[in-house]
């Protein structure tokens, strides 16, 4: 009976991971018609990425006798070339659409890669500015979006809030924009990730526990914005793993 049900247990598993690699190709084809409509040099991109690194691949081949060995090698690395390239377009074009709609920065740090603790509108105004915290290697981000004249107020008040319970725990302000002295939506993950690491794990985590006692006020704002491509995020996480 046990032996039934494990063998049971085991076809619903590979059925389901069928289903799921099913779906993850329909969200990769999906965004591929998706940039391929507003892109029109995604194709041309991607073709030469194959036949560049092909040739490649090919010419080391030639000098070392081995061509005909080397060619599925440099066919790999060239569909792998262009699976990046394609990644980082999508990537581009996402976050070109988001850039400067109310909650954009909220939707960015719910997409970054690595060990970050991200709370989300920490303060905000009834104009939907905004400050989020996030909790790091570096120590306390206030990441803030909205107008420069209103955030500024925004930013120091929730820095002075902050620092009352983190003590000489580095604070550092973000804010998202194209003018002097702010930081592009799409470079902000960059920007987070060249700040110097002052904390270890285990101070990040008692760092976070002191903050919980933080209440979050403010207006309320969306999750992020809803460009055609939001829905990318998946999308890009099943590219990397690729």
């Amino acid at each position: 009976m046990a032996g039934k049900q494990d063998k049971a247990a085991k076809k619903e598993a590979k059925k389901a991971k069928r289903a799921a690699s099913k779906a993850r190709r329909g969200q990769i084809f999906e965004a591929f018609k998706m940039q391929r409509k507003e892109d029109k040099a995604l194709i041309p991109w991607m073709l030469g990425a194959v036949l560049v690194v092909t040739a490649a691949v090919f010419g080391i081949g030639l000098l070392l006798g081995i061509e005909w060995a080397l060619l599925p090698v440099g066919i790999m690395l060239g569909v792998l070339a262009a699976v990046i390239i394609f990644g980082r377009r999508v990537q581009k074009t996402v976050y070109s659409k988001a850039d400067g709609q109310p909650g954009a920065a909220a939707w960015a740090l719910d997409n970054l890669r690595g060990r970050w603790r991200v709370t989300q509108t920490v303060a905000a105004t009834t104009q939907l500015d905004a400050v989020h915290r996030v909790l790091g290697g570096p120590g306390v981000i206030l990441v803030a979006e909205g107008a420069p004249h209103r955030v500024k107020g925004l930013l120091a008040q929730e820095k002075k809030r902050v620092a009352r319970l983190v003590g000489e725990t580095p604070i550092y302000d973000v804010v998202i924009g194209h003018e002097d002295g702010q930081v592009p939506l799409r470079k902000l993950q960059r920007h987070l990730m060249k700040l110097p690491r002052n904390l270890k794990p285990a101070q990040v985590d008692a760092l976070e526990a002191k903050l919980a006692a933080l209440s979050t006020r403010g207006a309320a704002m969306p999750k992020g914005p809803m460009p055609q491509g939001a829905k990318m995020r998946n999308v890009q996480r099943t590219i990397r793993r690729r």
